[in-house]
C-alpha cells in the first residue's frame, strides 16, 4: 500500500513499542515518519530496520526528551523552522511505575506523558492545521483506560515528587489528562480543519513498564497483549477516513468509540487543566 505517500507523521517514543509497530506501519504505506524521541544511538538501528522494511528512505529521527521543556521547545523549533506540513502527530511516548521529578520540577510522570506532551502539541500546532477541510490534521493522544481510575487532580501534587509507591496513581492521572487534553484541543480547534483523538492500546507488554520493579514488572507482563496489537487503534485513529468527521473522542483497543469517565468529560476541568499547563510552560492560555 502507498496510500500515504505524501504525508508526514509525527510520533514521539517511536524507538519501541506500539511507536516503533506505528512507524513501521505508516512508513510502510509510503509515509514519511519522524521518529521523536532521547537517544539517536538506540533509535538508528530501528530507523535502518524501518526503512528497510518500507522500501525508502523517509524515516528519520528528531531528538526530545519530553521530560525536558527545553528539550522539547528545541525539538518544535527544528520542526518549524524546516516549514514542513505535518499531517498527523502522534504523541506515543510515555512512562509508568517511575518516581521522581522533571527537569523543570514537576511529578515525573505528569511531567512527561501530558506537559511534555503538551508543550510539543501547542508549539507545533501551526504546523499541523491545513486548510483541507476533507483531509484534516490530526492529532492522537495514546492514553490509557487507567483513566477511569483517576478520582480527582491534585494540582499541587503535580509540582512534587511521586508519592505513590507503585507510581500508579500518578499514571492515572496523567493518562485522565491525556483524555481532557483530547477534548479541550477540540473544543477550541473549533472550524479550523483539525482533528483530535484519545485511545486506549490495550495493557501492552513495552517498555513503558520498564521503571516497575521486576518481579511484578515480569508477572504482569505475561497477561498484556503485543505492541502489535496494541497500535492497531493509533493506526486507525490517525488514518482511517472514516473517523476524519469524528474529533475529541475516545476508542478502545478494538477502536470502538468508548465513554469517558465522568472526570474526562468535564469541560470546566479540561479547561483549568489547560490554562494551568499553558501557565506551567509559559504559553498564552
Amino acid at each position: 500500500m502507498s496510500d500515504l505517500q505524501g504525508k508526514t507523521f509525527v510520533i514521539t517514543g517511536a524507538n519501541t513499542g506500539i511507536g516503533k509497530v506505528t512507524a513501521a506501519t505508516l512508513a510502510k504505506r509510503g509515509a514519511h515518519v519522524v521518529v521523536a524521541c532521547r537517544s539517536k544511538e538506540k533509535t538508528e538501528p530501528v530507523i535502518a530496520e524501518i526503512r528497510a522494511a518500507a522500501g525508502h528512505d523517509r524515516v528519520e529521527w528528531l531528538g526530545v526528551d519530553l521530560s525536558d521543556l527545553a528539550s522539547v521547545r528545541k525539538a518544535a523549533d527544528q520542526l518549524l523552522q524546516r516549514n514542513l506540513p505535518i499531517h498527523c502527530l502522534i504523541n506515543n511516548a510515555g512512562l509508568a511505575g517511575k518516581p521522581g521529578l522533571t527537569a523543570d520540577g514537576f511529578e515525573i510522570t505528569f511531567g512527561t506523558n501530558h506537559l511534555g506532551h503538551y508543550l510539543w502539541t501547542r508549539m507545533l500546532q501551526p504546523a499541523l492545521v491545513t486548510s483541507n477541510a476533507a483531509a484534516p490534521a490530526r492529532i492522537v493522544n495514546v492514553a490509557s483506560r487507567a483513566h477511569y481510575n483517576a478520582k480527582t487532580i491534585d494540582w499541587a501534587a503535580q509540582r512534587q515528587r511521586t508519592k505513590s509507591r507503585t507510581g500508579m496513581t500518578e499514571y492515572s492521572v496523567s493518562k485522565l489528562c491525556n483524555v481532557l487534553f483530547t477534548k479541550e484541543l477540540a473544543t477550541r480547534a473549533g472550524d479550523q480543519a483539525l482533528r483530535t483523538y484519545a485511545l486506549h492500546p490495550g495493557v501492552v507488554a513495552t517498555d513503558v513498564w520498564r521503571q516497575v520493579p521486576s518481579p511484578l514488572r515480569w508477572v504482569i507482563k505475561k497477561f498484556m497483549i503485543t505492541p502489535e496489537q496494541g497500535a492497531a487503534t493509533s493506526i486507525k485513529t490517525a488514518t482511517d477516513p472514516a473517523l476524519a468527521s469524528q474529533t475529541g473522542r475516545y476508542y478502545d483497543t478494538d477502536g470502538s468509540e468508548r465513554r469517558v469517565s465522568r472526570l474526562a468529560n468535564d469541560p470546566a476541568l479540561a479547561r483549568e487543566l489547560w490554562n494551568r499547563s499553558a501557565e506551567w510552560v509559559g504559553l498564552p492560555a
